[in-house]
């Protein structure tokens, strides 16, 4: 298949089952949809493939986003049966993630991987830094604000998420934690964000390589591949309810250090490929 021995291709599907599995605990846990692990693992895999550079990491962001459809779903309605999702808050947020998604999804066809690596190793380490600090007093104000500013948190969430293919929980995380909002509820909303930001985050990669079919492996569309979608896809989708259970029974504590650790290794991760 595709020139590939069969024993490597043994080896990928495992390497996918395995990404899966951390994958949806990740987005049960912390409500992340899990592209950080997604994206360098498929990079390797494309590797195989011998997808041309000039498209291979479009086309890790694009599935990646597409994997996250089914895993935000199903965390997001494993949070909202606990009560935890602040429903109010998705509903601000709605329009302007969305729309900043799709101008995202254009932008990062263009986008060097040097400024989007950077962007987010300073976000996220800003996030870690807070949560693993322990400081409850880190506060912007004790209540969510207006409505003009929390269009522009939509904005700046839907944005950065759709350039980096994560589902967003790194950055609302922080910003709802500013605001005073306990972490189980930031978490909780973080997993409804992931449904926003996925769906029109993939559609638009999909658009945006449409030109570049030729250069894509089969079973793409646009920068999505269908077969990495069917591969992860599934099991990052069944052990996703799993993870939202551990998060809810997790103390407030150790939640926040566990998501500080894994924000700390991520960054790690793109500070490395940065040099190295």
């Amino acid at each position: 298949m595709f020139g590939i021995p069969l024993q490597d291709l043994l080896i990928l599907a495992v390497s996918l089952v395995g990404a899966g599995v951390v994958t949806g605990l990740l987005a049960g846990m912390f409500g992340v949809g899990g592209g950080a692990v997604i994206v360098p693992v498929l990079y390797q895999i494309f590797g195989f493939l011998n997808v041309p550079e000039d498209v291979r990491m479009h086309l890790c962001v694009g599935t990646s986003l597409a994997i996250i459809i089914p895993t935000s779903v199903q965390s997001f309605r494993a949070h909202r049966a606990n009560g935890k999702v602040l429903e109010d808050v998705l509903r601000v947020w709605a329009i302007p993630v969305v729309v900043s998604v799709l101008i995202g999804g254009v932008i990062a066809a263009f986008a060097p991987a040097l400024v989007l690596k950077l962007v987010f190793v300073l976000v996220a380490g800003s996030n870690a830094i807070k949560l693993l600090a322990g400081r409850d007093d880190w506060r912007i104000a004790q209540q969510m604000p207006g409505k003009n500013a929390m269009t522009a948190y939509g904005v700046l969430i839907g944005l950065a998420s759709s350039l980096m293919g994560i589902g967003g929980g790194a950055i609302s995380n922080m910003i709802l934690s500013l605001y005073n909002v306990a972490i189980h509820n930031a978490v909780a909303t973080s997993s409804g964000l992931g449904v926003l930001i996925s769906v029109p985050g993939a559609a638009a990669y999909m658009v945006a390589g449409w030109s570049k079919m030729a250069s894509l492996p089969p079973l793409s569309v646009g920068f999505v591949s269908l077969l990495g979608f069917a591969l992860i896809a599934p099991t990052s989708t069944f052990v996703a309810p799993y993870g939202a259970r551990i998060a809810h029974a997790m103390p407030k504590r150790k939640l926040e250090v566990a998501f500080g650790c894994f924000l700390v290794l991520v960054c790690s991760r793109f500070l490395y490929s940065l040099f190295f």
